[in-house]
């Protein structure tokens, strides 16, 4: 196989990932919290080429020898945290971060933490019944608890629940009672290329970062610009006028990769049927 074959081989592979983002990314547009992805291209290894000695002739300055790429490859995936359109609900479990931030939620009973843009939130009831404040998918959000500790919110019976924009939370009944239930833990993406996007619209700290660098706990202020909506979905920030102009260069590009690829299998029977 020819250097031209695996030049096109490459770059056919790494646009076909880039298209793969490109869907992802269409398929999610109306996706609550989520967040484009977009891939990382880098060069493969060059490879120096010697001259024929022809080329070594009196008063050259330029130096023999010339360079060989081998095309390119996606090394990974990056995700643009941009911030989306906030929409309004009206609903009371439907929260929205303006900001920088992410929510923080409990993925299972080992207490593995993952986290969130997506603030569609309901209440579920647990296995001890209390009603507790739960992402769609079930799992809980966490919350720094009004003695310091960490856990989840409880919202006791017969209350509703209340959201100020520091991310703390009341319950609040019908006689105008208010019960202090803790405050949404949330987090800064410190290093948003360690977060790697997984099931149910999470993000993980990807396998061999630190999570103590990845992520730090965020403060909800006037300083960093971050608060909480109360009654608010936060609408994914893909833009389809771009995904589509992507797509279609992308596709251009693979066409003309392949056709690179089919110029260089043509030569190849020429050069074979002129041995033989």
């Amino acid at each position: 196989m020819n250097s031209s074959m695996i030049k096109a081989l490459n770059s056919m592979n790494s646009y076909q990932m880039k298209l793969d983002m490109i869907a992802d990314n269409v398929a999610n547009s109306n996706t609550v919290g989520y967040k484009k992805k977009s891939a990382v291209f880098e060069d493969l290894l060059n490879t120096m080429k010697n001259q024929p000695e022809g080329f070594e002739l009196d008063g050259r300055l330029t130096p023999l020898g010339f360079n060989q790429g081998w095309g390119s490859r996606v090394t990974g995936i990056a995700t643009d945290f941009t911030q989306g359109t906030l929409n309004e609900t009206g609903v009371l479990t439907d929260m929205a971060i303006e900001g920088n931030a992410l929510f923080e939620v409990q993925v299972d009973a080992a207490g593995t933490t993952a986290y969130t843009r997506d603030g569609s939130f309901q209440i579920s009831i647990n296995e001890a019944g209390e009603a507790v404040l739960t992402t769609s998918q079930g799992y809980p959000v966490v919350a720094t608890l009004p003695d310091g500790s960490q856990g989840r919110i409880v919202v006791p019976d017969g209350y509703a629940m209340q959201v100020n924009g520091d991310g703390s939370v009341n319950a609040v009944n019908e006689a105008g009672n208010s019960i202090a239930l803790g405050r949404i833990r949330l987090v800064e993406a410190v290093r948003p290329d360690a977060l790697v996007q997984v099931a149910d619209n999470l993000f993980a700290v990807a396998l061999g970062a630190d999570a103590a660098q990845a992520v730090a706990q965020v403060m909800p202020n006037a300083e960093n610009r971050i608060a909480i909506r109360q009654g608010y979905l936060e609408k994914s920030n893909v833009d389809l006028s771009i995904e589509m102009t992507d797509a279609i260069k992308v596709q251009r590009a693979y066409q003309l990769a392949a056709r690179a690829l089919s110029s260089s299998e043509t030569m190849m029977q020429l050069a074979n049927n002129l041995r033989s």
